[in-house]
């Protein structure tokens, strides 16, 4: 079962969800900018850039909660329709297999449910925060795109082993029902054991992934900080939407990784859950 078998089954559905999203994401981006308007507007004793914040901030959240509850019920209904499919493909002596297959349809639900927003917030905020850098201070821009070149591929690297670790850790998960079973200690520290062997290996990876990648961003922070305040941008607005956008473009860009390997492991959950379809 894969995410595209999904989209196609309710795509009425998931085209108003992900318009719902899109729209969200592109009032989050303007956020920094009305700041910044606001405080050039106060400093001048006018209160205009204020009013547009407070309405900018109505919106967002008007958008936001209609959303979450349109996505509360849309969801659940996919992880019933759906669940009852996997449970239904399975043979009837394979309780373990679809008592851990159950488990990762919901997971694969809740990445659409809860990941797949931040992901397209994201990479919105990704594009939009360079297009907007680039029009304030073109050295931050240059320097955005590549601390981009600079931490993309350290997470491509490791994708081979990402999806190794997660292919153990589920073939693991598979068998722990039948492992409960048997009702021997010795058996079942064993299985526990391997489950957070692997579990341990995917953390130590993140996390250094993360440091080395954060280091860098760090870095580029800093630089843009010298180099906005160097250029003679006087304009404390201007200055503070800057550096509030840097910060945007360094959270969007810390948390793409983190999705690509999430990603890797859905792609290994839904094969595994396509291969236990009947032909």
């Amino acid at each position: 079962m894969r995410i595209t078998t999904l989209i196609k089954k309710y795509q009425g559905r998931f085209s108003f969800n992900l318009l719902l999203i899109v729209l969200e994401g592109a009032l989050a981006l303007l956020f920094p900018l009305f700041i910044g308007h606001a405080i050039e507007d106060a400093l001048h004793q006018d209160y205009q850039g204020a009013l547009r914040l407070g309405l900018l901030g109505l919106a967002a959240l008007l958008v936001g909660v209609g959303r979450r509850v349109f996505d509360s019920r849309f969801y659940a209904k996919v992880y019933q329709e759906m669940g009852a499919k996997v449970i239904a493909n399975q043979g009837p002596d394979d309780t373990s297999k679809k008592t851990a297959r159950l488990g990762m349809m919901k997971e694969l639900v809740e990445f659409l449910e809860f990941s797949f927003p931040e992901l397209i917030h994201a990479t919105i905020s990704l594009v939009g925060v360079v297009v907007i850098i680039a029009t304030l201070q073109i050295q931050v821009f240059w320097g955005a795109l590549f601390t981009a070149v600079l931490v993309l591929p350290i997470y491509w690297l490791s994708s081979k082993k990402t999806l190794r670790f997660n292919k153990e850790a589920n073939d693991e998960q598979e068998r722990q029902v039948a492992v409960i079973a048997m009702a021997d200690k010795t058996a079942l520290q064993r299985h526990l054991k391997k489950m957070m062997r692997w579990n341990v290996k995917l953390s130590d990876l993140e996390a250094l992934n993360f440091s080395l990648s954060w280091s860098i961003l760090m870095a580029f922070l800093v630089a843009a900080i010298v180099i906005s305040v160097g250029s003679g941008l006087v304009h404390y607005g201007a200055l503070f939407s800057l550096i509030m956008y840097v910060f945007q473009y360094l959270e969007s860009l810390i948390s793409l990784p983190f999705f690509y390997q999430n990603g890797l492991r859905l792609r290994e959950i839904t094969n595994r859950l396509s291969n236990a379809e009947p032909a």
